[in-house]
């Protein structure tokens, strides 16, 4: 790798953890196509923030099956593990609240994780 390209990608590396990396949670379960239109809007939100996000919920369910309970277990497993290294858990709340958000907050809570609810409808 030549000088000048190690040069650029350390500054793309140094861009890159000056932002904030933060989890998504946004409803799935219920009309899961418009939920995940939904997430998505909420996804390019954040990136607009400036934010790095992650949205479990839109990653994990492309490989895994939500209505198999063993898979979506698994699922949220490895979202909620997320939070161990994030720097902010950030709730959509347009749509309300569901049953899987509440629990992900109850683990951001237990972690200590910055919580912020947002809308994107104003």
């Amino acid at each position: 790798m030549k000088k000048s390209e190690l040069i650029l990608e350390q500054e793309c590396c140094n861009v890159a953890r000056q932002k904030k990396l933060v989890v998504l949670e946004s409803p799935y379960a219920g009309d899961v196509e418009f939920n995940l239109t939904y997430a998505r809007k909420c996804l390019l939100d954040s990136l607009r923030r400036g934010e790095s996000p992650i949205a479990s919920h839109l990653l994990y369910t492309q490989v895994l099956n939500d209505l198999n309970p063993d898979e979506r277990k698994q699922g949220i497993g490895a979202g909620l593990d997320w939070l161990k290294v994030a720097e902010k858990q950030v709730f959509y709340t347009d749509l309300g609240w569901s049953e899987g958000m509440k629990k992900a907050k109850r683990a951001g809570e237990e972690i200590g994780i910055e919580i912020e609810e947002r809308k994107i409808f104003e």
